[in-house]
């Protein structure tokens, strides 16, 4: 527990009122969406400048505290899940949009602005700000940058680094850096920008975020194409891709998320359908018309069964809504789920497919799978309970045997959740000795003292040898673990 003379100290930098060290309210941030298993933090703070930040993190570098940088806690991969001596510091309070700038195309956000709700203000401008994650409704635009996280639009418009044009950020060691900036070239020096967005709050703590929009399209077409096969569905976003047209969303269920999703919204899907694509195409009129008849073609020729046309705005969006709610929808479905993020080359989605239904049949565990095929980033849901430990043994061996997968075929252990707690088993596998060392290497000059979000990604030097949890202590082999 943190000494008396540090929560004064960390009192007279805040103010009392911000300093929150009720066990109810340190057990609500004790854990994010992941399946990482709880762990209380020792206080939780809520400042409110970046003058404030600063002065935390130059005290926990001299108190050898960790200090763990957390929005919404909608994150998958147990990067808020706080560490040993740790302090949870909160940013969801912290939610003005600062300024919207029409002539440079840019927008000033503090850290805790909900993503869905920057939208819907740009939006009334005749502006979008395209990265879309399934979580936009809750998740802040600091958790966002810090995981770089895509979403459904991520086939067109790309992902959070796309848009991160400057950043204002604590440094491990205290000081406030800003990088980037307006203009549209900047080709002065190293690219701190891109090292810092995706570093899942390992190597700063974001106070400002200078974002880029786009003018909203002039029109847009929504549907939804059915198939018996998911070979056939797979096939046809291979096919959507070579035939150079570019969706703005191409989206994947297979029948286990169907079946779920359908059962939650009751908007008429028909449940025998073993897979679904939804598929948004946007622009000028005439280019969005002509896509969308290329589309119905490949559709049908790769044997759709039925292509249902969304005939307004709103049944778009009750469409898109339904693609949403298909984690949700899993995971009322069975006691426990466990969410998945595994990408691979778009040509390989088919096979990827192919080889999570046969490590489900395998190991006897229901998988439910959707996401966005048409960059190859799949979730497999893994549908369980807890209670029934041979089914955990073998829904932790069908998600390793996925992450191996996914290996094979040339992608990632994760596309947009993050390394986290959660996936870090396998980092060295896939990126391999030097690039990990390279990373270490960064993180420990960085942050010398291992104040940021400590053991997230990739493990260094205790501070106190043998008292950190591992990994596996974490995750404690699927056994007693909160899973959602």
């Amino acid at each position: 527990m943190l000494k008396s003379s540090t929560i004064k100290k960390l009192s007279e930098i805040i103010g009392n009122e911000n300093v929150l060290e009720s066990i109810e309210t340190r057990t609500a941030y004790s854990y994010d969406s992941s399946p990482i298993a709880p762990r209380v933090p020792d206080l939780v703070l809520r400042p409110h400048t970046a003058e404030e930040v600063s002065k935390i993190i130059t005290l926990a570098n001299e108190e050898k505290l960790s200090i763990i940088p957390r929005g919404s806690g909608t994150g998958l991969s147990g990067g808020t899940v706080p560490m040993e001596n740790s302090i949870v510091l909160l940013a969801n309070h912290w939610n003005r949009i600062i300024e919207i700038d029409e002539e440079n195309l840019t927008v000033w956000v503090e850290p805790g602005v909900i993503t869905a709700v920057l939208q819907q203000e740009v939006e009334k401008f005749g502006f979008i700000y395209p990265p879309d994650p399934g979580s936009s409704s809750i998740s802040t635009l600091g958790g966002n940058v810090a995981e770089n996280a895509g979403g459904l639009r991520g086939l067109k418009y790309g992902v959070t680094k796309n848009y991160v044009l400057g950043l204002e950020v604590v440094l491990p060691t205290g000081e406030i850096l800003k990088t980037g900036g307006k203009s549209v070239k900047d080709v002065a020096g190293y690219n701190l920008k891109d090292i810092l967005v995706g570093s899942e709050g390992t190597l700063g703590i974001f106070t400002k975020i200078l974002l880029k929009i786009v003018p909203k399209p002039e029109t847009s077409r929504t549907f939804l194409a059915f198939y018996n096969s998911m070979d056939d569905a797979a096939k046809t976003v291979s096919a959507i891709i070579g035939a150079k047209i570019t969706p703005s969303m191409l989206e994947f269920l297979d029948n286990t998320t169907i079946r779920c999703v359908e059962d939650y919204t009751h908007i008429g899907l028909p449940v025998d359908t073993a897979a679904i694509l939804l598929i948004e195409v946007d622009g000028k009129k005439v280019v969005v018309d002509e896509d969308a008849r290329l589309i119905h073609e490949i559709c049908k020729k790769h044997n759709a069964f039925t292509l249902k046309t969304a005939e307004s705005e709103q049944e778009s969006l009750r469409l898109k809504a339904a693609r949403r709610s298909a984690f949700a929808s899993l995971a009322r479905a069975t006691p426990n789920t466990m969410s998945e993020d595994v990408a691979v080359p778009r040509s390989r989605v088919a096979e990827l497919v192919a080889r999570i239904h046969e490590v489900g049949k395998k190991n006897n565990i229901r998988i439910g799978t959707f996401g966005h095929a048409g960059d190859g980033n799949l979730h497999p849901n893994y549908m369980t309970d807890k209670r029934d430990k041979a089914a955990f043994a073998r829904a932790e061996r069908s998600i390793l045997e996925v992450e191996e997968v996914a290996i094979e075929l040339g992608g990632t252990i994760t596309g947009e959740h993050g390394v986290g707690l959660y996936k870090k088993r396998l980092l060295e596998k896939m990126v391999g000795s030097p690039s990990l060392t390279m990373m270490k290497t960064l993180k420990q000059m960085m942050d010398p003292n291992n104040v940021l979000n400590p053991g997230k990604i990739f493990d260094l030097k205790p501070k106190c040898e043998g008292t950190l949890p591992t990994d596996r202590d974490h995750i404690k082999k699927f056994e007693d673990v909160a899973w959602i």
